[in-house]
């Protein structure tokens, strides 16, 4: 587990010392969040570990702890409930962490009651706290890949548009004649919301921006921001646009 943990650990120093490099500051001080989000569930499953013991000595009422239970069990198991479930002690009395986490289970049957969290209930939340880190780095790192995905074409473009000259008079045109907004907005008002919202879900995973949206909202772009600079990279405003949206979004706030 430790040389796991040192390599996962060297894993996101080499990525960010690549991205200090890159000079993506965005994308690094996202990189640090995410460090930050998985120490703090890290820290949080130490201290369920340290106070496991006086965790499971606060004890309940079975009837408080039926309540609580999002699916009601069967009538004819309630009456063992006390006596399994709440003491997780479900396969002959498995001890689970600590070795004295029967015994504090133990404890609260003595007094006809229930652990508020059994042995099992904090082995399971252990196991979901791992989880939850990996899929929240892997999610992470999926969200980034899919905009670079999506944004892989318009490089082609970008540069494609750089080097011609003479069609860009004609494209800014085409932009006054609204044939863009035309070509989206046409017969989308008498479509039922539903339908709508479900096209667009769907279309972006194959094609959601054209060419011809590229084109257009880049020199849209350029005449409402610099006119002056025809040769305006824009490909590359959109991916630094892309890096601080990134930084925004991937931190889990402090409720959840």
């Amino acid at each position: 587990m430790i040389i796991i943990s040192l390599l996962f650990e060297r894993l996101l120093h080499r990525l960010g010392k690549r991205l200090i490099r890159s000079r993506k500051k965005p994308m690094y001080e996202a990189l640090l969040k995410v460090k930050e989000e998985l120490m703090l569930l890290g820290f949080i499953s130490l201290l369920l570990t340290v106070f496991q013991g006086p965790i499971g000595k606060l004890c309940v009422s079975p009837s408080a702890m039926l309540h609580l239970q999002p699916c009601k069990p069967p009538l004819h198991e309630t009456d063992h409930l006390g006596g399994a479930v709440f003491t997780g002690v479900l396969g002959g009395g498995r001890r689970l962490l600590a070795g004295g986490a029967s015994s504090d289970d133990e404890y609260c049957l003595k007094k006809d009651k229930v652990p508020l969290l059994s042995s099992e209930a904090i082995h399971q939340l252990h196991i979901f706290i791992f989880v939850l880190a990996v899929t929240h780095f892997l999610l992470s790192a999926i969200t980034v890949l899919l905009g670079i995905a999506q944004t892989r074409n318009w490089r082609h473009w970008e540069t494609k548009i750089q080097e011609s000259d003479d069609g860009a008079p004609q494209m800014i045109k085409h932009i006054r004649e609204f044939k863009f907004i035309q070509d989206h907005f046409k017969g989308h008002r008498k479509r039922s919301r539903i339908f709508g919202w479900m096209r667009s879900f769907f279309k972006q995973f194959y094609g959601s921006v054209t060419e011809e949206d590229y084109t257009t909202m880049r020199l849209g772009f350029i005449m409402k921001h610099c006119k002056g600079t025809p040769k305006f990279n824009f490909y590359s405003y959109m991916i630094r646009a892309l890096e601080v949206d990134f930084k925004k979004v991937v931190g889990i706030s402090w409720y959840l």
